[in-house]
């Protein structure tokens, strides 16, 4: 039988050197490409040739196996150098037009949002009080939302135009007072927290109102809590955040889970000198409390013997006050032209 082995030999030793000259012409990434595609392709030179293998002996066939593996191999690593030597031009190419003499362009300071160095601030204050941060759960039951919180049924609060409810009947929480009642069924007294974190509403956003704001509430409870301790700790609090010649006053007012309950109003040089309402606060009703007990299964909670107060605010709008700020929907847009004023 006449053996094929010379000519197939002689047919790579060919097109080893027409690849690697069309290799080493390839001026540009393109050119380059089209040579790996036109000899190791699926439809290549070096797999056509490969289809040859069909007709040898059994003898030929680890003979010229061994030596299309060699050129495969040969043809692939004069592609992957002559690949990394057109990177480099290229890269060299685009830096000779650069003046490196030239002074560099400083990259811009970050900073953190006003709203998170308002948070921060509050937290520190309140830190000094004793209180300790709580957190929970964005996505609320019923019962930690209203029902703990001597809310009935028919409070407005409850409806669906006003509520985000989800088809499993649980809610996105309307206020981090749910924080308190968990933090209350969790522990026994006393407790002294605060409670910063996102609240939702289905209010109409406009310049004073949003969709999501950030809350911060506070929770008081031990025996013999009074209204002084709070009326102290409010004080406190604002003093510490707008300057000392801040006005601060009480006024009545009611919340379904604290009695007495009081809005707060403030007036200061940094708030233009008018009165402004900035937050709400009040002794925890003894309604709750025995909520709390129902759910521990317990009297720890007894409303003869601890007693406590309930404060809370919204974040956006004194960081709007603070700030300056109209609009409260600059605080979430996310403005670099904004965001850049606080750039420390």
């Amino acid at each position: 039988m006449e053996t094929q082995t010379p000519a197939l030999s002689s047919q790579i030793d060919q097109l080893r050197i027409e690849a690697l000259s069309a290799i080493a012409e390839a001026s540009d990434a393109l050119a380059l490409k089209e040579a790996r595609v036109r000899y190791l392709g699926k439809t290549g030179s070096v797999s056509l040739l490969s289809e040859g293998m069909r007709t040898l002996s059994k003898e030929e066939r680890p003979v010229m196996g061994k030596l299309l593996n060699d050129l495969r191999t040969t043809v692939t690593a004069a592609l992957d150098e002559k690949e990394s030597v057109l990177t480099i031009q290229a890269d060299a190419a685009a830096l000779a037009s650069i003046d490196t003499s030239l002074p560099g362009t400083a990259p811009g300071a970050g900073s953190l949002h006003p709203l998170t160095l308002l948070v921060d601030r509050a937290v520190q204050i309140f830190r000094r009080l004793g209180f300790a941060i709580a957190d929970g759960p964005d996505i609320e039951s019923e019962w930690h939302c209203f029902d703990a919180l001597n809310t009935p049924a028919d409070h407005p609060a409850r409806n669906e135009q006003d509520t985000f409810y989800l088809p499993d009947g649980r809610l996105l929480r309307t206020h981090t007072s749910s924080i308190q009642i968990r933090t209350m069924v969790a522990n026994p007294p006393p407790i002294r927290i605060i409670a910063p974190g996102a609240a939702y509403r289905r209010d109409e956003v406009d310049a004073t109102h949003l969709a999501q704001f950030t809350q911060m509430e506070g929770l008081y409870v031990a025996p013999s809590v009074s209204l002084a301790d709070l009326k102290g700790t409010i004080e406190f609090f604002f003093r510490e955040l707008f300057g000392a010649g801040t006005e601060i006053r009480f006024r009545p007012h009611f919340f379904p889970f604290t009695e007495p309950s009081y809005e707060i109003d403030l007036r200061t040089e940094a708030l233009g000198g008018k009165w402004m309402e900035l937050a709400g606060c009040g002794m925890v009703d003894p309604a709750v409390f025995e909520e709390v007990n129902k759910k521990r299964g317990d009297n720890a909670y007894d409303p003869e013997k601890v007693s406590g107060f309930a404060f809370g605010f919204g974040l956006d709008r004194l960081a709007m006050n603070l700030t300056g700020v109209s609009d409260i929907r600059m605080l979430t847009e996310n403005d670099l032209r904004f965001l850049s004023r606080f750039t420390a």
